[in-house]
């Protein structure tokens, strides 16, 4: 049976978009050595103040084939007590930089500037696979038309 982590950023502020306009920003990074991960969930919502769904954030999620480093470490919560610890390395905006080599999208979704949006996996052949042993990234990037726009984004990952 899996063991099911939800990752949270403990950031005392909000996330951001970039503070360039149609520009990527990674919010999330998901890095993992040891076992195999699969992201099953991500949810978003806009944190914009009196902001219409006009303005929209979107998220595009890119694999890279060498790691990156940076940013505020989450710790993959369990969802069942006494499950062992998460494997998985996750950190949320602060200093991430992407990984390198491929960049290949995996996924893209969005949600209002003020609105919730999200993602989740249809089944286990929908989840999006890190491999353990590989030195791949995952990494969960905002993009909007609109410059710093604040957001919330967590996950789920099971291992």
């Amino acid at each position: 049976m899996p063991f099911v982590y939800s990752l949270v950023p403990t950031v005392a502020t909000f996330l951001t978009t970039s503070g360039s306009a149609n520009t990527e920003l990674p919010n999330m990074a998901i890095r993992q050595a040891v076992r195999n991960v699969d992201i099953a969930a991500l949810f978003v919502c806009g944190r914009g103040n009196a902001l219409t769904s006009i303005t929209g954030i979107a998220f595009r999620l890119r694999r890279w084939t060498t790691a990156g480093s940076g940013g505020t470490a989450i710790t993959p919560q369990p969802r069942r007590i006494g499950t062992t610890a998460s494997t998985t390395a996750v950190s949320s905006e602060s200093a991430i930089t992407a990984g390198t080599v491929s960049g290949a999208y995996q996924l893209a979704f969005g949600c209002g500037a003020a609105g919730p949006g999200g993602w989740v996996a249809r089944d286990a052949d929908s989840m999006i696979n890190i491999e353990g042993g590989s030195s791949d990234e995952i990494d969960v990037n905002s993009i909007c038309s609109a410059t710093s726009m604040n957001l919330e984004l967590s996950g789920e990952i099971v291992e």
